[in-house]
């Protein structure tokens, strides 16, 4: 593939195996460092031109279509900053020559952007060198741990970018909530608009503006003893999330609108509570993507995956179980350890 040219136009062929994909996506990964609202300018500019013809950002691009890109100033990768990004190995808990799952810590973004100099994806790369492809099928907020999917083929990919659209993934996270729930069992069926907030982050917020978003709840555990009430929190939750659409945010909002936000969640969280869970032990964001039950991209085989709780969660709900046994209370709903599996 030739150089994008900052002086000059760039002409290229899609290859087969980077068919299918829409067009900005596509510039995105090729053009690096440049702001996607400027890729989204140049193409419906009709600076970009698929097969000599203008196209939409969403336009698909196929093998040996023949693409025309105007001059654009490319981020210079400077051998400093590449060399700056440490290789990882992740746990993985699953892996095949289509498909890798790892379970990623939180803390860690998933990819680079947005003041993230790296994430999992350059780090994977990085650890593997002779890894011809190695793509994110789909996104977890940085403080939020668990299942993280990567696709080692194009093919592997796009079937599973479909099975996301058509919500084939059954996606289950724990989220321990500040709160009682009311019920053992709801759904949330709220409209998720993205914006920007003052500092100039990316939020989320309920609005019949926003995009159609749907949420499973159980309660798998109940916390209310006298040492939270010491200091100042009335109950928690633990909550089994299980997302039929997955939007931005969207068990952090759902349950925020329920008056349930997720303990330690420092953007749409409880400011006090979180200080109080400080002080009892908690020192992260208490959501964790714990199963994955998919159907394999390639060979159609069924996959049930799992992450346990990582350590820093699992004690502090084993002791707030400990603590609600002394006092009689604090017992899972199903009489297991949901915070072990």
């Amino acid at each position: 593939m030739p150089p994008i040219s900052k002086d000059s136009v760039t002409f290229l062929t899609v290859a087969e195996h980077e068919a299918g994909q829409r067009l900005d996506n596509y510039l995105l990964k090729l053009l690096k460092g440049v702001p996607k609202s400027h890729v989204w300018r140049i193409i419906r500019a009709g600076e970009v031109r698929l097969n000599k013809k203008r196209a939409k950002p969403e336009s698909r691009i196929a093998a040996g279509d023949c693409l025309r890109i105007p001059p654009v100033r490319v981020a210079a990768n400077r051998p400093s900053e590449s060399g700056a990004v440490p290789p990882r190995v992740f746990e993985v808990v699953f892996e095949d020559d289509a498909l890798l799952v790892v379970n990623k810590p939180s803390g860690v973004a998933v990819h680079g952007g947005s003041g993230v100099s790296f994430g999992v994806i350059e780090q994977l790369r990085r650890a593997r060198p002779e890894a011809k492809y190695l793509e994110l099928v789909h996104r977890l907020d940085k403080d939020t741990s668990g299942l993280l999917m990567v696709a080692k083929k194009r093919s592997a990919l796009v079937k599973l970018h479909e099975m996301i659209r058509n919500d084939k993934p059954k996606k289950i996270y724990l989220a321990l909530a500040v709160g009682a729930a009311a019920q053992e069992g709801f759904a949330v069926k709220l409209p998720l608009l993205k914006y920007t907030g003052a500092q100039g982050e990316k939020m989320v917020r309920v609005s019949g503006d926003g995009q159609q978003a749907h949420t499973l709840f159980r309660v798998a555990a109940r916390f209310s003893d006298g040492r939270l009430h010491r200091a100042g929190i009335g109950a928690l939750t633990l909550l089994e999330a299980t997302l039929k659409t997955g939007r931005t945010h969207q068990i952090r909002v759902h349950l925020q609108s329920q008056g349930l936000p997720i303990a330690g969640d420092e953007r749409y969280g409880d400011y006090q509570a979180n200080r109080r869970l400080q002080k009892l032990g908690l020192k992260r964001m208490f959501l964790h993507a714990a199963e994955l039950h998919l159907p394999h991209p390639l060979s159609g085989e069924m996959l049930h995956l799992h992450a346990p709780l990582p350590p820093e969660l699992a004690d502090f709900t084993a002791e707030l179980a400990a603590a609600g046994r002394a006092d009689g209370k604090n017992q899972p709903e199903d009489g297991g350890s949901v915070w072990e599996r």
